[in-house]
């Protein structure tokens, strides 16, 4: 017997519980009390599945190298590790060689361990993976984004945004506030040699399906068989088949050398060039002239000299239309990439999940851009029956909200609005002013935009075959130029009423004797003379009458800006949703949430051995189990069951909770209610900001045009690898 307290763990898969035929275990032996159970190969000798293993007849016919498969569970070979449904084994307990039995009627598997050996026994029974269906269990939660790192000595500055600049030191700094908190803990004791060897395990439990399928299928291979020869009608079936096949393949070799080479070069060929092209409007869209001119949806930190040289913005970051072509370019050209990284998961085991997360990516792609297509179509289709009428719907919409409601507005304005009194000739002067630039601005769109405002209709609703994300594009874009006076009336607006507080800011401070100090920026003591103190009083008192009448006005131009803004926001949420929806991975946690992988829990479920009568009538029926066995006393077993934890909602929708946290933190935060209240200018939210989630899925440095061909033309496996290198996450 072996004197030792300890625990004895051993894995075991569900599929291989419930049988009653004797077997031989093979598995792995992670040390000496941990064992994993690969496969059972029934009616078979312990001594001839030894001999079978040593010689490597298992493994034959193994679609890839079994060194690699060994090397991901971290063993150099198999073992066998006890017999199944033995009667007659060797009594003494061996925990290199385990007695095993199973049962009909109880799913788990028992184990013979006496109590005198001082072991607890673990079962941990398992689901083991379907890699053929992309199955696997991991400790991570797989990324469905492209999270890719940045290459080492680069600046992180030039890469982020303010807002990820933000977020990647509020993640840095919790970092370092819990690995502080780890060196504070009461109790600390290093990890054992079981608590780290889970990975290793998640490894083997992921590679046993294979494993067992290979097992499993060279079994008659053990031991020496003899071939009965084959009768005369077998023989002539099989030479009717040989010269079918014959033809068969005479006809596919015919198709290879001729046909295929020319088809092969000919796609090679379209793609390349449509790369090419697709090359050179990307280059156009992402030019940045050095000249800065400003735009109402731009970044609100724009670049600096130190990051981008003397570059502005580009036509991507100006236009929602030219931003989707961007973004459907940039789908186009990593296709190929993404296709050949698939073709790589042809060349290695199943098992090694490297390219699930891109494989999830790529078909979620794809779908989406079939849908988008296919919505684009149907609503084309529609904008072109209808283009007239659409078109005077959106000019009488266009005229009552943007011209005639603005109007009415600013001329219930110049009145007493809502019983307010205000200052009558400010009031005019300014209600004036903007009346007189909405009739300038209603001339323009009755000249230029009204007489072809069915044309442009029609040309949006032929863009609606390139999806129905170009048409919203489109319209955003519409939304914007054709909203040009408000945003111009916001601006004027909110320069009148910044100037006034500030001018009012410091004649209050001349009043209490002080004055600001622009060198040292603060407020110093001043003495003032009467004639100034009197001048003061006097333009203090004006502005401050006058301040109501500019509040009004600016609210209500600030208001119409909100709005604007509001409306473009469900634009860019739409367009997101047609270019990022998580449509294939929500139908993968729908049909098969062990391809979403978000973890891993332990269950521990009661002990079907735990009284004696069970234990002995179960034994009793099943006939395989020898008396000294049945009469046992109980022993200190435990049932452990290992699930994979299917990824959340929450994590699916990661993305878009980002995107929220992004638009609260812009348009809800103390700066921006402080801007509001003072007037300042509040900038929308960036497109590189916006569009972040959009980007997600798509590299930063895209693959030039000379290793997408020598990917194809290779197979992909240079290009495929420098690509994996050198992409980053925008």
């Amino acid at each position: 017997m072996i004197a030792n307290d300890g625990l004895l763990r051993v894995f075991w898969p569900n599929g291989l519980s419930g049988t009653m035929t004797p077997g031989v275990m093979v598995g792995w032996r992670n040390s000496e009390t941990d064992i994993f159970i690969v496969t059972i190969l029934e009616e078979a000798e312990v001594r001839n599945v030894e001999t079978a293993l040593r010689m490597g007849s298992l493994y034959r016919n193994s679609p890839h190298p079994i060194r690699q498969i060994f090397q991901t569970c971290a063993r150099d070979s198999m073992h066998v590790l006890g017999t199944v449904n033995y009667p007659n084994s060797a009594v003494e307990f061996k925990t290199s060689m385990l007695r095993a039995f199973t049962f009909s009627n109880v799913a788990p598997p028992q184990i013979y361990c006496p109590p005198s050996t001082g072991f607890s026994v673990q079962i941990i029974t398992f689901d083991s993976p379907n890699p053929m269906k992309m199955q696997y269990m991991s400790l991570e939660p797989i990324s469905l984004a492209l999270m890719d790192k940045l290459p080492d000595g680069e600046p992180t500055t030039l890469a982020l945004g303010h807002l990820d600049m933000d977020e990647e030191k509020e993640r840095l700094r919790i970092a370092k506030l819990v690995e502080k908190l780890r060196l504070h803990t009461v109790i600390r004791h290093p990890p054992s040699r079981k608590e780290k060897a889970l990975l290793i395990i998640l490894n083997q439990i992921n590679c046993s399906f294979e494993l067992a399928k290979l097992l499993q299928r060279n079994t008659p291979l053990i031991g020496s068989r003899r071939k009965r020869s084959r009768s005369v009608s077998e023989r002539v079936v099989e030479s009717a088949q040989s010269l079918y096949s014959y033809a068969a393949l005479v006809i596919w070799n015919l198709f290879l050398t001729y046909v295929y080479p020319i088809i092969r070069k000919a796609f090679l060929l379209g793609l390349i060039t449509h790369r090419i092209l697709a090359e050179i409007v990307l280059r156009i869209l992402e030019f940045r002239p050095p000249r800065r001119f400003p735009s109402p949806d731009l970044d609100p930190n724009p670049p600096t000299a130190e990051s981008h040289g003397s570059a502005s913005y580009a036509l991507k970051d100006l236009s929602a239309a030219f931003q989707q072509i961007h973004i459907r370019l940039q789908q186009f050209s990593y296709y190929p990439i993404q296709y050949m990284l698939l073709r790589r998961r042809q060349q290695n085991w199943s098992s090694i999940p490297t390219s699930h997360a891109d494989y999830i990516r790529f078909y979620n792609s794809l779908w989406l851009v079939a849908n988008d297509v296919i919505i684009g179509i149907a609503l084309g289709s529609y904008i072109i029956e209808s283009h007239q009428n659409t078109a005077a719907f959106l000019g009488t919409s266009l005229n009552q909200y943007t011209i005639s409601g603005l109007e009415r507005m600013i001329t219930w304005l110049m009145g007493w609005p809502a019983g307010l009194k205000l200052n009558g000739e400010l009031a005019d002067f300014l209600g004036a002013l903007s009346l007189w630039v909405i009739e300038c601005w209603n001339q323009i769109i009755t000249t230029l935009v009204t007489p072809y405002l069915p044309t442009i209709v029609y040309f949006i609703g032929f863009s609606s075959f390139a999806g129905a994300s170009m048409p919203i594009a489109i319209l955003s874009d519409l939304l914007s130029l054709l909203t040009l006076h408000i945003y111009c009336f916001y601006i004027a607006s909110a320069r009148i009423f910044n100037w006034q507080l500030t001018i009012i800011y410091s004649l209050f401070q001349l009043f209490r004797g002080k004055k600001r100090n622009v060198l040292r920026h603060r407020i110093d003591s001043c003495d003032y003379d009467l004639d100034q103190l009197l001048l003061g009083t006097i333009l203090f008192t004006l502005l401050f009458f006058l301040l109501p009448t500019v509040v009004v006005f600016y609210l209500t131009f600030a208001f119409a800006r909100v709005s604007i803004i509001v409306l473009k926001a469900l634009l860019d949420t739409f367009l997101a949703c047609l270019n990022h929806f998580p449509l294939f991975a929500l139908m993968l946690r729908v049909k098969d949430p062990k391809r979403l992988p978000g973890g891993v829990h332990f269950t521990l479920y009661q002990d079907p051995f735990s009284t004696r009568n069970q234990c002995s009538s179960s034994v009793a029926d099943s006939n395989t189990v020898d008396s000294e066995f049945a009469h046992l006393p109980s022993r200190n077993v435990s049932y452990v069951n290992l699930s994979a934890t299917p990824l959340s909602l929450y994590q699916i929708f990661a993305q878009y909770s980002h995107i929220a946290s992004r638009i609260r933190k812009h348009y809800l935060s103390p700066q921006v209610v402080f801007r509001l209240v003072t007037g300042r200018f509040v900038p929308p939210l960036g497109r590189g900001e916006m569009y972040g989630l959009q980007y997600s899925m798509l590299p930063r440095n895209r693959v030039s045009v000379g290793e997408v061909w020598r990917g194809l033309v290779d197979g992909g496996s240079d290009s495929s690898n420098a690509y994996g290198k050198s992409g980053r996450r925008r």
